[in-house]
């Protein structure tokens, strides 16, 4: 007799990509600094597009924003855009793409100030992670608003509280698994 398949989160059903990332990393605590900023990064290229479009693309972005080296992504000039702009593996937004190198800036620069960007984002929620009932999943919280306003004064664009949000379920500070998805309990 065979197992069962897994009940998930709905919203990843029916593609194996989405499914895949859903039980291995959505809404798993991450405490790495650069990867916090790829997501967060991945999140602000998916302001007005699904996250379906973005997660396709994630190797395209991963390959063309140079692995999301931050000390490279801060030296991309006007040329570099360009190249980006031209990328059909990436989401072509010229102000997203912008915002990425911005982003990058102002994350070495709390670096350089003696920030650890791990540190500092998951003491913005209190560095615990919030379980909500995963019936009633919010597009953006108290929470999410205030680390919204904490990243934009650290100079992040593409950074609003609905993606910052989104940023807090993908990197596990917030644990919206629905009641009946297997992982609700694990991560």
């Amino acid at each position: 007799m065979t197992d069962p398949a897994p009940v998930r989160c709905a919203w990843c059903v029916g593609d194996p990509v989405m499914e895949a990332y859903h039980d291995a990393e959505w809404g798993v605590p991450v405490r790495d600094s650069r990867m916090l900023w790829e997501m967060l990064i991945l999140e602000g290229f998916q302001a007005g597009l699904s996250w379906r479009t973005i997660l396709h693309r994630r190797e395209g972005f991963r390959a063309a924003f140079d692995q999301f080296d931050p000390l490279k992504v801060a030296r991309y000039d006007a040329a570099k855009v360009e190249t980006l702009m031209a990328d059909p593996g990436i989401i072509r937004a010229r102000a997203k793409i912008e915002a990425t190198i911005g982003n990058a800036k102002a994350y070495l620069a709390m670096q350089a100030g003696g920030e650890d960007f791990a540190d500092w984002a998951w003491a913005q929620v209190g560095g615990a992670v919030r379980k909500n009932d995963g019936v009633h999943v919010p597009a953006r919280t108290p929470v999410s608003e205030a680390l919204s306003k904490a990243l934009k004064a650290k100079g992040f664009k593409f950074v609003g509280a609905t993606i910052a949000y989104a940023w807090m379920e993908a990197v596990g500070m917030v644990n919206d698994h629905a009641p009946h998805c297997f992982r609700r309990d694990q991560v």
